[in-house]
């Protein structure tokens, strides 16, 4: 008989993927209860049918406070926040120290993050990642699409392995765009979407240039790993880029099926890659 499955927290951002997984909780009879980050989780995310609570990104102490009200013993932190500055944050007590306690990690997003699991996990919930809750998420290894990539894109995806592994190490970025062996822009604090379009105005005539998008190699599995969906190809597409290279095994895609099909009409390829066999020597 098996165990009873324990209650989730859902600590919700942007994208597709807290939709996604509410519904899995719903259709599997999990219980559950959502934090939804206000300016970042789709406005239309929870109704009243679903049991959730709305906070500022520097509630963090309100929304603790509820999940353990709730009886929550575990948390998947998904879907994009935007980072806001500090004169914008706006914390509560308990997010203020916070920040005072994690001092100068505040300056990275992968201190901050697992500065903030730990804090979670001090209230007696432990942090899952959505792959735990939900199979088939992660980016399988080799070519996914119709479209291969051509010996200029292999190229490129080489290139840009070796740029996104340093950046990731650096704590900077998973993602960087690249043509024809020439670095068009890196992954800061705008997001990949805005890479990608900012990207599309330095491209040279030629080959169209490639994303290739990577897990930092220090950082966490449960939090914030690499995602690309339909808006990732869309952007890609009208930027002129050939396709995408992700990191198999560590990068989520949403609506895999949907995504691939939506891909195969752009022309566009896909590819898992394990960045060991492209870092440049």
């Amino acid at each position: 008989m098996n165990a009873p499955q324990k209650k989730l927290g859902i600590i919700a951002g942007g994208g597709n993927l807290p939709r996604r997984l509410i519904r899995h909780c719903i259709d599997t009879g999990r219980s559950f209860f959502v934090i939804a980050i206000e300016g970042n989780a789709a406005s239309d995310l929870v109704d009243d049918t679903i049991p959730h609570l709305w906070i500022r990104i520097g509630q963090a102490g309100t929304g603790f406070k509820r999940l353990a009200t709730e009886n929550v013993e575990e948390v998947v932190m998904i879907g994009t926040i935007r980072r806001p500055s500090f004169k914008d944050l706006v914390p509560d007590m308990r997010t203020t120290a916070f920040f005072a306690k994690i001092g100068s990690k505040a300056l990275g997003d992968d201190g901050i993050l697992r500065a903030l699991i730990k804090e979670i996990e001090s209230e007696k919930m432990r942090v899952v990642g959505i792959q735990e809750v939900m199979g088939d998420l992660l980016a399988k290894t080799g070519v996914l699409t119709r479209k291969k990539p051509s010996k200029a894109d292999l190229d490129d995806i080489r290139r840009g392995v070796t740029v996104a592994f340093e950046l990731g190490r650096l704590d900077v970025g998973q993602s960087v765009v690249i043509q024809e062996g020439l670095v068009l822009g890196v992954e800061g604090i705008e997001g990949t979407d805005e890479l990608i379009k900012r990207c599309g105005g330095y491209k040279r005539k030629g080959s169209g240039g490639v994303l290739v998008k990577l897990r930092k190699p220090q950082q966490d599995m449960r939090i914030d790993l690499p995602t690309v969906g339909s808006r990732t190809l869309e952007n890609a597409k009208q930027s002129g880029l050939n396709g995408l290279a992700v990191h198999a095994g560590n990068t989520l895609i949403a609506d895999e099926e949907d995504f691939i099909r939506q891909a195969d009409k752009l022309g566009m390829f896909v590819i898992g890659i394990e960045p060991g066999d492209y870092l440049e020597q």
